[in-house]
């Protein structure tokens, strides 16, 4: 083999996992870390006997590593060296490196917690920062700090956040860093030009690589795969005589394969999204031209939406794509945007963006009731976690105090995400198990531009050979369900659908418009055959703006159906509701599911609870009706001191007290029905009242409400600047200062005052948190304008002796 930065680094890496059980590696890409350091611990004295576990965030980067590693050994994969990804797998007996796609390794750690027979888990390019990476990492030192203190983590890449990761693994993990490139990459920057379309762009980079002497074969990385199947076709028209190659997740694995094998007669382009980023040597590639986009879903909570937007790249990400130049000899990496271009120093992680349903039930069968319990490098967003517990309680897999119910614990074994599984489990009710394989492989593998999912489905099952990626899945699936595929028949796909998406469930509003069981507006064109359909499932939307989507693709659904699947909806329910039109909060019972009114009929009695739900509700959506001038300043105080005393002290900010209105407020709605009734309350005396006595003792001491100032008048500290971290300001008379030389201070001298010195028509003449040297520099310039304009008003030339006083010159000597 021949020699790689990484090599002189090994011993180093083998010697600190002797005595400790995780380590940090940073490696420039090119360095040789998948595949070097992996084979080295095999040799390891605490790695002898039992299995190493190489974890890569992509199943063609884990196949590949995979392969090359056991002809380094001189074996075929499967022997030493196998690899093992959700329907796929080549180990045996005799394996002792299996190199898993991210996903597999949570899976392992459900059914395996010990993880006998593991030595040591190994963290490929976790600078991509993957939901599943993050959370088989938690789980990893979950069982690591619990049960398994001899199993070792390595966690390696070119760019890793070395502070976040510190924050979990220990301020004092070991971390080694292997410098240099295995050959140099040159940078060019080529933004486009005015107007260009972004295949147009490249299209003239690509033209511009070629021109070059040293060029070989030549990588383009773009976004998604319409920019990829776009430059593929111009390219095809304008270089017929090179071998073009396309590059995405949709492929299958030999098609995978097919465009990565070198073709030594022919000079070859291959055109992909970020799948080549990081952990894959494309074989004769010494050009990448870097597009600087990727797209990725964002949800939102609110909604429960997911949507795909395009973003520019962060550094790490550029790094990593540059490198796919320089791993067989020098290279030249062509940048599609300007140097000047800022980018973030990493991608936002995954956990941070997703949706979370899959996260919550994987840490409910571990037996983790909040993500709190366990160590993450970025926490989960609490919005996000109580989303995703909420779709869980609408499926069905959790019951109301989120603990798995017997349908949710057959969903966990399913290798799908939860609304999938929920289908696919559900579906025997009306003997639909092999369709719901089917729909559930279309569901992850179908193309954009099939609006009607019924048909896409037909065209698979009739020809089934022409989408083997789909065939395996849904064959996959079907044999865990023990059916078979041909079994398959096409029956309407509402009913299916309205298992997976119950909160996507739409009502006609009129021809193409529709409520959403989430409470949601979607819509279609008015030709399409669904426009005019009572009830549809939505099973893929466009979230692009505000409370309106798109639906993209959806099925029929009927009513006798849709009350079938959620008998629940038949049982009337008393709804309260807040009446913008009528200023009050209005009664009714209801057949619904979820925002979606089958029938009602008014409610003569307001249940209590109901009403202040709904009051709670309207305010969380009208905070203005409670945060009035009062409060804000009650706010401010407590805002200065949780920013410069500390946390012990309760957090009242809005957002705090709008997501805790059960606890602090709730208790004094008896007999309220109108908003206008809460703004009376004293709701300032209910937030002190949960303090006790001695800290409403220390309030007052640290952040008193007014202050006595020179003039022997005692004026009220205004504390709404300290909501954004601005100190209180005091709005004061200037001649009421006179003789002030130290500028007033709260929270025991920890804050200076702003003073706000006002001319006699109570104008802001100075602002300042230095009165000496105010009084010494700026108040003979104010003195000299003033004293003409307000000449009944004192303005003695030494300010430090004079009488402050908030009269005229004609009282003051009365």
């Amino acid at each position: 083999m021949s020699d790689l930065p990484i090599d002189q680094h090994l011993d180093h890496v083998k010697n600190v996992l002797v005595t400790s059980n995780r380590l940090m590696l940073i490696a420039q890409p090119g360095a040789g870390k998948t595949t070097r350091v992996p084979l080295a611990l095999l040799t390891a004295d605490w790695a002898k006997g039992q299995k190493l576990l190489l974890l890569e965030p992509r199943r063609v980067a884990a196949r590949l590593a995979a392969n090359y590693m056991a002809q380094q050994l001189g074996e075929k994969v499967g022997q030493t060296v196998g690899y093992r990804m959700r329907g796929d797998s080549c180990v045996s007996a005799q394996t002792r490196l299996e190199v898993v796609t991210q996903g597999v390794l949570t899976r392992m750690l459900q059914d395996d917690p010990l993880l006998e027979g593991v030595a040591g888990i190994i963290f490929d390019e976790f600078h991509e920062r993957s939901l599943d990476a993050d959370v088989g990492l938690a789980l990893s030192l979950d069982v690591q700090t619990s049960i398994r203190d001899d199993l070792r983590l390595l966690v390696m890449s070119a760019t890793l956040d070395i502070k976040a990761l510190r924050r979990v693994l220990g301020e004092q993990v070991p971390t080694i860093e292997c410098h240099g490139r295995q050959y140099p990459v040159t940078t060019l920057y080529r933004p486009s030009l005015n107007s260009e379309e972004s295949v147009s762009h490249a299209l003239r980079v690509v033209n511009e690589a070629l021109l070059m002497p040293d060029t070989q074969d030549v990588l383009v990385i773009l976004p998604g795969v319409a920019e990829i199947n776009r430059l593929v076709q111009a390219l095809e028209r304008v270089l017929p005589e090179l071998v073009i190659r396309p590059l995405h997740g949709r492929m299958s694995i030999a098609q995978q394969q097919v465009a990565l094998a070198a073709n030594t007669s022919q000079q070859r382009i291959i055109v992909s999204t970020a799948i080549t980023e990081s952990s894959i040597t494309v074989d004769g590639v010494n050009v990448v031209i870097d597009g600087g986009l990727e797209r990725v879903p964002l949800f939102q909570p609110r909604t429960g939406l997911t949507w795909l937007t395009t973003r520019r790249i962060n550094r790490a990400s550029a790094d990593q794509r540059l490198g796919r130049a320089g791993r067989q000899r020098e290279g030249v990496c062509f940048r599609l945007w300007a140097q000047e271009q800022p980018l973030t120093a990493y991608g936002e992680p995954e956990i941070q963006q997703a949706e979370l349903s899959s996260l919550v039930l994987e840490l409910t069968c571990w037996g983790v009731a909040s993500p709190q319990e366990l160590s993450w490098v970025t926490p989960p967003p609490e919005s996000a976690w109580r989303s995703g517990q909420a779709l869980l309680v609408q499926l069905g897999v959790l019951d109301k105090q989120h603990r798995l119910t017997p349908l949710g614990s057959r969903c966990a074994h399913w290798p799908v995400e939860p609304r999938i599984a929920v289908m696919l489990e559900r579906a025997a009710e009306f003997n639909a198990v092999p369709l719901a394989c089917g729909l559930a492989a279309l569901l992850e593998e179908r193309d954009s531009s099939e609006r009607s999912l019924h048909d896409a489905l037909a065209l698979r099952l009739s020809q089934p050979k022409r989408f083997p990626q789909w065939q395996r899945e849904a064959l996959r699936l079907a044999r865990k369900a023990g059916v078979g595929l041909d079994e398959a028949m096409l029956q309407p796909l509402g009913p299916l659908l309205a298992l997976a998406y119950p909160e996507r469930i739409g009502q006609l509003i009129e021809p193409g418009k529709f409520r959403l069981a989430n409470g949601k507006t979607a819509t279609l064109p008015l030709n399409d055959p669904l426009a005019h359909q009572s009830f549809l499932v939505a099973a893929v939307l466009n979230s692009a703006a505000g409370d309106l989507a798109r639906i993209i693709a959806g099925e029929q659904l009927s009513l006798a159906s849709l009350l079938s699947l959620y008998p629940v909806i038949s049982l009337w329910q008393p709804r309260v509701k807040w009446s913008q039109e009528q200023g009050r909060l209005i009664g009714e019972e209801v057949q619904a599911h979820a925002s979606l009114i089958i029938a009602k009929r008014p409610l003569a009695h307001l249940p209590e609870e109901a009403v202040k739900d709904a009051l709670l509700n309207a305010l969380r959506q009208q905070p203005r009706q409670l945060f009035g001038k009062k409060l804000q300043q009650l706010l401010g105080r407590m805002a200065l001191l949780r920013a410069n005393v500390g946390e012990q002290w309760p957090d009242w900010s809005e957002q705090a007290l709008l997501a805790t209105l059960e606890s602090w407020l709730a208790p004094y709605l008896i007999g309220i029905n109108r908003l206008s009734e809460i703004e009376a309350l004293p709701v300032e005396r209910y937030l002190l009242d949960s303090l006790t006595w001695e800290q409403k003792s220390e309030f007052d001491q640290l952040a008193p409400q007014a202050l006595k100032v020179p003039s022997g008048k005692v004026i009220m500290l205004d504390y709404v600047p300290c909501l954004s971290q601005y100190p209180p300001v005091l709005a004061i008379k200037l001649q009421e200062a006179f003789g002030w030389r130290v500028t007033p201070t709260v929270v025991t001298g920890g804050v200076a005052v702003m003073i706000h010195l006002l001319s006699p028509a109570r104008r802001p003449l100075q602002v300042t948190q230095d009165l000496m040297s105010f009084w010494q520099h700026g108040y003979p310039e104010v003195r000299k304008e003033m004293c003409g304009r307000y000449p009944r008003h004192p303005w003695p030339e030494n300010p430090f002796t004079a009488t402050a006083t908030a009269h005229t010159k004609r009282k003051m000597n009365k």
